[in-house]
């Protein structure tokens, strides 16, 4: 396959060709893109070295397989359009496209089957969306969800590289807020994005939307809150989940167990420090909810990892997979 990453020197970009490595694509070529403060770096691909060129309106002209975006929105809206006109799919990390009725929102575990047929871009979901519709598929599956209140716990990677040296530089003695509102270290902050109107910040908006569309039931009753927390890598979730039918978390925990990228912890649970290079929704405590018709658990995911680049790979060999690309 011809592969191409925008925004390779990034914290997500990384990862991409790491997941490329990890997953055994089968590259033919690959080529590695990034602004003009980061061009002429270097980076390696199963060894060989990858000089980084910048991105330009040209860059792209030569179709690829596949363009895996990890740039930001802006860049993502810029650029991503140029690469599709060319022939090339795009895969695009950033929130750009994903409120786009006509550019599906995938992970391909759940709705992969949008993939079929379709060229063009193609949006992956936030990171604390992933990990969380995996194992409420799976027990929408089973039970026919109808609500969910969950509280994420989210590490300061998900704000990127600066959210990683804000922490750093405030556990060395800075009082600098850096990027966030107040002090991350030893603290946490309930708010990740700008408030809107209704009370709920940018981040829980997301959780609310992309939840109710890649699950396909757009009457679903969801609350968020999404917290910062002075975690390096992973996100933890709190879900409380409600159902149309009785539940019974022995089935439940059977399902879980044997789905595609979960990890069931049946009697134990996994922090953050545990999660190394998993690319899996990991679910554990999972109980009887408030009531009959509940379910309660705790989730866990790697945010660089299944919540931005492996999923996006994972896309990637779904639509490849399905359009007979090798």
């Amino acid at each position: 396959m011809k592969i191409a990453i925008v925004g390779a020197t990034g914290e997500v970009g990384r990862m991409m060709i790491s997941c490329l490595e990890e997953f055994d694509v089968p590259v033919e070529r690959l080529e590695l893109f990034a602004s003009a403060r980061s061009a002429g770096s270097t980076l390696y691909f199963q060894d060989t070295a990858l000089v980084v060129k910048e991105l330009t309106d040209s860059s792209l002209q030569d179709p690829f397989d596949y363009v895996l975006y990890s740039a930001g929105a802006g860049v993502a809206r810029s650029f991503a359009p140029l690469a599709t006109a060319a022939g090339s799919v795009v895969i695009d990390n950033s929130s750009g496209f994903r409120q786009d009725a006509l550019i599906p929102l995938v992970v391909p575990e759940i709705n992969g089957r949008l993939l079929e047929n379709y060229r063009g871009i193609i949006s992956n979901p936030n990171c604390s969306t992933i990990q969380m519709v995996l194992p409420l598929a799976v027990l929408n599956r089973l039970f026919g969800l109808r609500k969910v209140v969950v509280s994420t716990y989210q590490s300061v990677s998900g704000s990127g590289h600066q959210g990683i040296l804000t922490l750093e530089a405030q556990r060395a003695g800075s009082g600098d807020n850096g990027i966030y509102p107040k002090l991350i270290d030893l603290n946490l902050i309930p708010q990740i994005g700008a408030f809107n109107d209704d009370g709920y910040s940018q981040e829980e908006e997301k959780m609310h939307f992309e939840t109710r569309r890649i699950l396909e039931i757009p009457e679903l009753e969801i609350s968020a809150t999404t917290v910062r927390v002075p975690v390096y890598y992973g996100h933890s979730e709190s879900i409380h989940a409600e159902f149309e039918t009785q539940t019974d978390p022995a089935l439940a925990a059977e399902a879980l167990k044997d789905a595609e990228s979960i990890v069931f912890e049946e009697n134990s649970y996994i922090t953050p420090r545990e999660l190394g290079n998993s690319n899996a929704s990991h679910v554990c405590r999972l109980r009887q909810g408030a009531n009959k018709n509940s379910l309660s658990f705790w989730n866990l995911g790697h945010n660089i990892r299944l919540g931005a680049a492996s999923n996006a790979v994972r896309i990637m060999l779904k639509h490849a997979e399905l359009a007979g690309i090798s």
